[in-house]
């Protein structure tokens, strides 16, 4: 294993976050705030920790599989250690678990908050909340990848450790180039809805704050009632429709600026996802009728199920206060997400599609043992390795839902905040149910607690078996850490080349 250009890549993905803390510095100097010198604190120990790690070592071309994941584990984990500090420094947290947590569900879009109080943060905290869900959102991997051309082919192993889905697509045929048009992508909806909410009547900071957390998919907000403290039904319209097209995979958004209709218009994944928003809008509107007044019942029930559903956890209501059936709706939501290669965490829609694709098969199966049933997705059949892949996901993600709910219940929460707070954590969601919905935190939530909570926010953001791998012990058994030996993980095959 090549711990020498690991220990390289982490160091300059530190740098590149204590660059990123520069705009929220900005509006601290601005704005003429007290939190100016934790943000300096904040960079000149996230700068001299990138040094520490890059001293003697060197960037390297041949990053293998297991390169990849550990700097996609390690550098995520990384930043949420580092992207804590302004929290820490500042005293907006109590404890380094605390600021840990908030930055870890900053950079993960989760959106779920420790703090009460969020209104009385200075801006540029609150600018920093909201800009991790941005750098995260899109991911801070691909990111490195845009600023690093020189990363060579074992960019796409780190590439592919990050993006979220069943399988990794290049929309060309260098992982940076790829990179790149992602953030375009990601930097035009992101201009144009602050533009958008500009017009609506928000000041350019709330504007820019609620565009970070809408196209990240991420849900934190500068108001403890979130969207609905506005009262601005413009404003939700504006942040409904860029939640929902931020939970659509961006390569149709560059399969339309290639004006290739025809990929979008008969894309599977797409047409299921607006249909279970479609339908969930409808029963929870007719299921809240005459406790929301009529005008305002679609725009209501549309806002909660797009929000939960593509993960970003914004609110304009109280859907804790609902009736049983809107909020068992919710919690499965939960569990769909947005669609591969969206910003969206949660199971993905591909996952809930090829899965119900599968029962659909079998159940012909019974009917017809010698019938042969192919799955296919946009005309392409669905290879038997990704269906294992997709159904070892699924199993391992209600596996850790599992564990995650009895840890919880065994520290003496209830049950609803319990299975809740772990689907909000794991999917990447933000507000639960009961002791952690929408108009409350997560701050009672003891400490260990939040630890196992930070943990599986990560281990959702990073689609579970990255995060796994690292703690296997074969994993490690090519290292020479002791020795400060180098080796390559395994021979890789990427364009037709091999690397060693």
């Amino acid at each position: 294993m090549n711990l020498n250009a690991v220990r390289y890549v982490l160091g300059t993905l530190l740098l590149v976050i204590a660059c990123s803390m520069v705009p929220a510095l900005s509006c601290s100097l601005y704005f003429g705030e007290h939190d100016i010198n934790d943000f300096l604190y904040s960079i000149a120990s996230t700068v001299s920790a990138g040094l520490l790690l890059r001293a003697k070592a060197r960037l390297s071309k041949d990053l293998g599989l297991r390169e990849g994941f550990l700097i996609v584990t390690f550098g995520w984990l990384l930043a949420g250690v580092f992207g804590a500090l302004p929290f820490v420094f500042s005293g907006a947290v109590d404890t380094f678990v605390d600021g840990f947590f908030e930055a870890v569900s900053g950079f993960t879009t989760t959106g779920a908050t420790v703090i009460d109080n969020v209104e009385a943060l200075p801006h540029g905290l609150l600018f920093w909340r909201s800009f991790t869900h941005w750098l995260g959102g899109m991911g801070i991997i691909v990111l490195f990848l845009a600023l690093l051309p020189g990363i060579g082919a074992g960019g796409f192993q780190m590439f592919r450790a990050e993006v979220p889905g069943p399988s990794a697509s290049k929309l060309s045929s260098k992982v940076t180039h790829t990179a790149k048009i992602l953030w375009y992508i990601y930097l035009g909806l992101t201009v144009l809805q602050t533009i958008l909410l500009v017009l609506s009547g928000l000041s350019l900071f709330e504007a820019l704050t609620h565009t970070f957390g809408t196209v990240a998919t991420g849900g934190f907000s500068t108001k403890a009632l979130s969207v609905g403290a506005f009262k601005n039904p413009a404003a939700e319209i504006i942040i409904l429709i860029f939640m929902a097209l931020s939970g659509v995979n961006f390569s149709l958004y560059y399969y339309l600026l290639k004006r290739q209709w025809d990929k979008v218009y008969n894309d599977e994944e797409l047409k299921f996802y607006f249909g279970v928003i479609i339908a969930a809008t409808l029963l929870i509107a007719w299921n809240i009728r005459g406790l929301v007044p009529a005008k305002d019942l679609l725009r209501t029930s549309a806002f909660q199920v797009v929000s939960i559903i593509t993960t970003t956890g914004y609110a304009t209501a109280n859907f804790d206060a609902w009736p049983t059936f809107s909020k068992m709706i919710l919690l499965l939501l939960m569990f769909f997400g947005g669609c591969a290669g969206s910003t969206g965490g949660a199971m993905k829609q591909i996952r809930m599609l090829i899965l119900s694709k599968y029962c659909s098969r079998e159940l012909v199966h019974t009917l017809h043992p010698k019938a042969v049933v192919q799955i296919k997705v946009n005309g392409k059949t669905v290879p038997d390795d990704v269906l294992r892949k997709i159904l070892a996901f699924c199993l391992v993600y209600i596996g850790l839902f599992v564990f995650g709910s009895l840890f919880l219940a065994m520290l003496g929460q209830d049950m609803i905040t319990s299975v809740s707070a772990v689907a909000a954590t794991l999917g990447n969601i933000g507000p639960g149910l009961g002791r952690v919905g929408p108009e409350l935190t997560f701050s009672q939530i003891p400490q260990i607690g939040k630890v196992v909570l930070s943990i599986l926010m990560l281990m959702g953001r990073l689609e579970i078996f990255t995060v796994i791998l690292c703690f296997i012990p074969s994993f490690w058994q090519d290292a020479r850490i002791f020795r400060g030996e180098s080796k390559p993980s395994r021979k890789i095959i990427f364009n037709g080349s091999s690397h060693a």
